[in-house]
C-alpha cells in the first residue's frame, strides 16, 4: 500500500464526517450522501496520484502514521508540484489535523493550477472560511464560489454556501434568492429546513415568507395545468455534421426552455448523453430549477439544444448548439431541434 492510498483511507471517512456536518440542518439524507461518496473519491484520487513507482526506493514502504503519510505526500509534492489532485489530498491532511492555515494554502495551490476544475474552487472556497477565526466567508471566497455557479449553476455545495456568505455578509434577500432553487433539489424533509432559512433571510430583509405548499396549490389551481403547456420537444444532429465531425457519445446535451429575450436562467432543462441522440422528451414544471418560476405560467418559451464537451450546464467556448426555437404554449407539436446546421 502506497502513501497515497494509506492516506486517502485514513482522511476520507474523517473528512467526509467534516464535510458533512453543515448540512446535517438542511438534509440527513444528503450529509449521508456526502459521507459515502468522499471515500470513493479518495480512492479515485489515488488512481491519479498513487504511484508508489514514481518515489524514491527508500519511500516505498508504507508508512506508519498519519505523521509520516504527511511527511511523504510533502516530499513528493516538493519534487513535483504540479500535482492538483496532490494538493488537495494535502489539503485535507492538514484540514483533519486542524492545521487551518496550511490546508488553505495547499488548496490555494490545487486551485491555481486547476482553474476550472469546480470542486477545487468549491474547496479552497471552503477552506478560507474554515481558516478564518469567526468562519467566515471572505470577498476572495464568495467570488469563488460566485463562479462556481457560474461554471456550473447545479454544485449544491456552492449553492449553499454562497447563501450563507450572503448572509454573513448582510445581504438577506441575495440569500434567499442563491438558496432557493435549492429546493426543487431536495427532498421533503430537506426542503422544509432549507425554506426555515429562507423565510428567515427574506423577513431579515423585509420580504415576506415564501408561500406555503397549501397556498401555492391552490395559486396552481387558478393558473394553466401544468400538463397541458408541457412541451414535446425532439432533438436530432444534423447527418452531414454528424458525416463530418467526430463527437463523443458521452458528451452532455442539454435541452433548455427558457423565456424569450428575458434572463439565461432557464425555466426547464433536461441533460442527456449525446449517444441518446434522436432524442424524444417532454418539458414540464418536473423540469424546472426555480420553483417560483414555472413553465406552465408562461404565453410561450424559446427552446434550444446545446452539446457540451465539459458537462457545464453554462455555455462554454466550443459548444455546439441548435438555432433557437420560440413556440406558443400549449404546443399542440413537437419542436424540432437540430444540433449541427450551418449558421
Amino acid at each position: 500500500m502506497s502513501v497515497f492510498l494509506a492516506l486517502s483511507i485514513v482522511l476520507a471517512v474523517a473528512v467526509a464526517a467534516i464535510v458533512a456536518w453543515p448540512l446535517r440542518a438542511q438534509s440527513r439524507r444528503l450529509a449521508i450522501t456526502v459521507v459515502v461518496a468522499i471515500p470513493v473519491l479518495a480512492l479515485c484520487l489515488y488512481a491519479l496520484v498513487g504511484t508508489p513507482a514514481g518515489l524514491d526506493p527508500t519511500q516505498r514502504e508504507a508508512p506508519r502514521t498519519l505523521a509520516d503519510a504527511v511527511a511523504r505526500l510533502e516530499a513528493e509534492l516538493e519534487r513535483d508540484p504540479r500535482q492538483g489532485e496532490g494538493w488537495r489530498l494535502l489539503g485535507r491532511a492538514y484540514r483533519e489535523g486542524g492545521r487551518l492555515d496550511e490546508a488553505r494554502d495547499a488548496f490555494a495551490r490545487a486551485a491555481k493550477l486547476a482553474p476550472e476544475d469546480v470542486g477545487a474552487q468549491l474547496e479552497y472556497a471552503e477552506s478560507r472560511a474554515q481558516a478564518d477565526p469567526q468562519r467566515r466567508f471572505d470577498a476572495e471566497a464568495t467570488a469563488l464560489l460566485q463562479r462556481v455557479l457560474a461554471l456550473d449553476p447545479t454544485q449544491e455545495r456552492a449553492r449553499l454556501f454562497l447563501g450563507i456568505a450572503q448572509r454573513q455578509a448582510g445581504q438577506h434577500a441575495e440569500a434567499a434568492a442563491t438558496w432557493e432553487p435549492l429546493l426543487a433539489t431536495l427532498g421533503p424533509e430537506a426542503a422544509a429546513g432549507l425554506r426555515e432559512q429562507i423565510d428567515a433571510a427574506r423577513e431579515a430583509s423585509g420580504l415576506p415568507p415564501l408561500p406555503q405548499a397549501d397556498a401555492a396549490a391552490a395559486a396552481a389551481d387558478d393558473s394553466p395545468a401544468a400538463g397541458a403547456h408541457a412541451v414535446r420537444v425532439r432533438v436530432t444532429l444534423d447527418p452531414d455534421f454528424a458525416a463530418r465531425v467526430r463527437l463523443d457519445p458521452e458528451a452532455s446535451v442539454f435541452v433548455i426552455a427558457r423565456i424569450p429575450g428575458g434572463p439565461p436562467m432557464p425555466v426547464a432543462v433536461q441533460k442527456h448523453r449525446l449517444g441518446e441522440l434522436p432524442l424524444e422528451i417532454t418539458l414540464d414544471d418536473g423540469d424546472g430549477p426555480m420553483p417560483t418560476q414555472k413553465l406552465s405560467a408562461l404565453p410561450e418559451v424559446e427552446l434550444l439544444a446545446r452539446i457540451s464537451a465539459s458537462g457545464n450546464a453554462m455555455p462554454q467556448e466550443g459548444d455546439i448548439a441548435s438555432e433557437p426555437v420560440r413556440t406558443a404554449l400549449p404546443a399542440r407539436q413537437p419542436v424540432e431541434l437540430i444540433l449541427g446546421t450551418p449558421p
